[in-house]
């Protein structure tokens, strides 16, 4: 697929997905589409001209002149507030894209895959649960979410819904508070709630770990220690936006 310059972008629909995020789907024209887990660059425009650019991964993936992002807003970030407070249908903005090639899941071969998000780290994840699903390929695939709190968590009725009915089967992690009935500790994620969330060494997955920088390198760590090779954990890491 390729990358190509900035094309025009109008927001089709907007919702909110947490108390501090928000799902947008873009009518993109000329859209090549794009592989799960693949991000794109966002160009704003002020009237006078000022321009800022971040990058925003993906929640759908395929073909199509549609892409799907979720954005949780950094309180101190320059575009994120405005994408999750402002923008409306009908908004023009610029998107280039899709990028990367490292942190991504193309259908094909029956191998086992672990899918380990922490908060809004889930974006690129969620593309390749859709993926999965849409290819049959789910019961290969296992997903650990780690949010504060259930309503922080975004995608939670989809993915909630996916596991009984041939989508990708979702362990949950609450670092903060639990919803009502919870039985499971609440707390950062440790070895021992690692290993009972994620596919064993011997089954050979492929990790894909993604969210902020401090958990991707404690959940990194501890597979290490647990026994997956480096070589099989791919990461990709969160930044203010």
């Amino acid at each position: 697929m390729t990358v190509g310059g900035w094309r025009a972008a109008r927001i089709e629909s907007v919702e909110d997905a947490t108390p501090s995020a928000r799902v947008l789907r873009l009518a993109v024209p000329g859209w090549p589409g794009s592989d799960a887990g693949q991000h794109v660059d966002i160009r704003l425009t002020a009237e006078d001209g000022y321009q800022a650019e971040r990058s925003y991964s993906l929640g759908s993936y395929g073909d199509g002149e549609a892409i799907e992002l979720a954005v949780d807003e950094i309180p101190d970030g320059e575009v994120s507030p405005y994408l999750v407070r402002d923008v409306i249908p009908g908004d023009e903005l610029e998107v280039k894209g899709p990028l990367g090639g490292y942190f991504v899941w193309r259908p094909g071969g029956a191998g086992a895959v672990q899918l380990v998000a922490g908060g809004s780290g889930i974006v690129p994840l969620m593309a390749m649960a859709r993926a999965a699903r849409d290819a049959g390929a789910a019961a290969s695939f296992r997903l650990l979410y780690s949010a504060r709190r259930a309503e922080d968590a975004i995608y939670r009725e989809e993915l909630d819904g996916a596991s009984g009915s041939g989508g990708v089967a979702v362990t949950w992690a609450f670092t903060r508070a639990a919803p009502d009935g919870w039985t499971g500790r609440v707390g950062r994620l440790d070895d021992q709630a690692i290993r009972a969330a994620v596919w064993d060494p011997a089954r050979e997955p492929t990790v894909y770990v993604c969210g902020p920088t401090g958990f991707v390198e404690h959940v990194a760590d501890a597979l290490v220690r647990l026994g997956h090779p480096p070589q099989r954990i791919k990461t990709e890491r969160f930044g203010g936006a």
